[in-house]
């Protein structure tokens, strides 16, 4: 029984030691790319589907998704866009996604707010 206790105190006290240090933590690279103490950094996930827009202006609709292509070059040259893609027919109206370079949602509606499909209704985050 006193080994089995042994055991078990040995066990908790190398879980709690693991719990709070990282070896491999490098406060100076978190620094420079905006993560916490944990070395954690935040993006924000969004999931664009089928607007509420069913405009029959093709010259309008086209204008909005051609300012939208514009809207993510710009947003990838910011630095502020990582990753941008469209989805393949789905039956959920899911159009694509963005994984955005911002800590925070709020901040992610600014950025989404630029662009013009979205604006427009043509799609909805």
């Amino acid at each position: 029984m006193k080994f089995l206790f042994g055991l078990i105190i040995l066990f908790v006290s190398v879980c709690t030691e693991a719990q709070t240090t990282n070896p491999k933590y490098d406060s100076l690279l978190a620094k420079k790319v905006g993560a916490d103490d944990y070395g954690m950094k935040m993006y924000v996930f969004v999931v664009l589907v089928s607007g509420n827009n069913t405009s029959a202006d093709k010259k309008f609709r086209d204008s909005c998704f051609a300012g939208h292509m514009q809207n993510i070059d710009r947003l990838v040259k910011e630095n502020k866009l990582l990753v941008a893609g469209p989805f393949g027919k789905n039956d959920k109206n899911m159009r694509g996604l963005f994984v955005l370079n911002v800590p925070t949602i709020e901040e992610a509606k600014v950025l989404l707010d630029t662009d013009p499909a979205i604006k427009n209704g043509f799609l909805s985050p």
